[in-house]
């Protein structure tokens, strides 16, 4: 019966541990942009830098 106390107590310890994590971060702004989340899709991704060596063309002397 007293290992059911202890995890009760060990429980409440996390859950009240969580809830300042929550707490902190609701108070430091990481909830703070509603908007951008809902509009990141709509945005164009920025173009990959172009190299020549990614391409190379291929010469075959065989006929």
């Amino acid at each position: 019966m007293k290992i059911i106390f202890v995890l009760i107590a060990v429980s409440l310890l996390v859950a009240l541990g969580f809830l300042a994590a929550f707490i902190w971060a609701v108070k430091s702004g990481q909830y703070e942009d509603d908007y951008t989340p809902s509009i990141r899709m709509l945005f164009d991704d920025k173009p990959a830098p172009s190299s020549r060596s990614a391409n190379p063309k291929i010469h075959s002397t065989d006929k």
